[in-house]
């Protein structure tokens, strides 16, 4: 049975790695549908290929034209766009690969369709974790993790009690200023901060793992995905990325899924549930090649974007979505030369700082308060 699937960011980095397992595996996936923003010379070549049902683009203009290209696929834009190509399109999985909490509502309008969500998106579960883990529980939906280590934590705890679960062990590379004191990173560029030593990301993920904030946001989605609290969740610096997490049991046993540095294997892992099929032209691991593994106790006075992460995720309720929409406006001033690197986490503090938390927040406010934040560091910083 040929499964179909819905594409959130489709031209990004996880996007278009989708897109190479759907093209490597056509008597397994069909694109029905897909969203994207700007980049229309991509859109009109995945178009091509895949001759999907529906697809959003962000502006409507450029819906207009791409309908006049393609009159056989029905071209919407906008967040009306993602949440039909994500709820609407007859999918039988959505790919959440978008950046930004704006995956947060496309992805609840999914979950009550009850359509498998491959999650990639942490944001979501960053700004709103208790609302869509408590939606996925009521429509009985299956939330798979899509990062490299939630997938690993996923796979480690296969066929385990849950409950004899001690510690989860996040690893992280340390991004790109890993060997730098902070000192050193007052006057660090984008060109240097994009320059990741193992993976190849996207832009805002790249920065968010030079600030160490990306890992803040998976020990925000670890707690949300396998109900942790944040005390039994660790991070652990392992350079090479090997091991991709690492689960302790109460008798002291850790697993471990260790792989090469490739985001197509727990893409397909999530995909391809509860089987596992070959991977097209992936590089085996070969430990004896590597032959030394590094690791790290992590320095949270050093990567103080993860310790803020831990701070909003213990304080809960609307917190960790004033850190992340905080992070992300100063991710992209930072981006576009308005601040320098270092400031990126002053501004996080700051709104955080500033912030009454409201403990059991609805979705509403939450998507209020994710407005404000936005606007207020903008002002700020003009």
């Amino acid at each position: 049975m040929v499964k179909k699937i819905s594409l959130l960011g489709a031209t990004g980095s996880i996007g278009t790695q989708t897109l190479d397992i759907i093209q490597s595996n056509p008597e397994k996936f069909k694109l029905v549908s897909f969203s994207a923003g700007k980049n229309i010379d991509k859109v009109r070549r995945i178009i091509s290929h895949f001759r999907p049902e529906i697809v959003s683009v962000l502006f409507k203009e450029d819906a207009h034209k791409l309908q006049n290209e393609f009159p056989s696929t029905r071209f919407l834009h906008g967040k009306e766009g993602l949440i039909i190509v994500a709820a609407q399109s007859g999918a039988d999985m959505l790919v959440n690969a978008v950046i930004g909490s704006v995956g947060l509502e496309p992805t609840l309008h999914a979950i009550r369709e009850g359509i498998t969500i491959a999650i990639a998106n942490k944001e979501t579960l960053v700004a709103a974790g208790d609302i869509v883990i408590s939606e996925a529980k009521k429509y009985n939906v299956e939330l798979l993790p899509v990062d490299s280590e939630h997938s690993a934590l996923f796979q480690s705890m296969n066929g385990e009690n849950p409950k004899t679960v001690s510690r989860l062990i996040l690893t992280a590379s340390g991004g790109s200023f890993r060997d730098l004191t902070r000192e050193q990173l007052k006057d660090v560029t984008v060109e240097q901060a994009l320059a990741h030593p193992n993976w190849s990301m996207g832009n805002k993920l790249t920065i968010d793992s030079a600030t160490m904030m990306n890992k803040g946001l998976e020990v925000i989605e670890a707690h949300h995905l396998f109900n942790l609290p944040y005390e039994q969740i660790d991070c652990l610096l392992h350079k090479e990325s090997i091991i991709h997490s690492m689960v302790e049991f109460e008798d002291t046993s850790v697993m471990a899924q260790l792989g090469s540095p490739d985001m197509r294997v727990p893409i397909q892992y999530a995909m391809t549930y509860p089987v596992r099929i070959p991977m097209q032209n992936a590089k085996p691991l070969r430990l004896e090649d590597i032959g030394t593994l590094h690791f790290e106790k992590m320095d949270y006075t050093r990567f103080k974007a993860l310790s803020l992460a831990y701070t909003a995720g213990k304080e809960g309720g609307t917190m960790p979505a004033v850190m992340n929409a905080a992070n992300e406006i100063a991710v992209q001033l930072f981006m576009d030369g308005k601040i320098p690197f270092i400031q990126i986490e002053e501004i996080v503090e700051r709104m955080m700082d500033q912030h009454q938390t409201i403990a059991t927040p609805n979705l509403d406010v939450i998507l209020e308060i994710d407005s404000a934040i936005r606007k207020m560091v903008y002002d700020r910083v003009k």
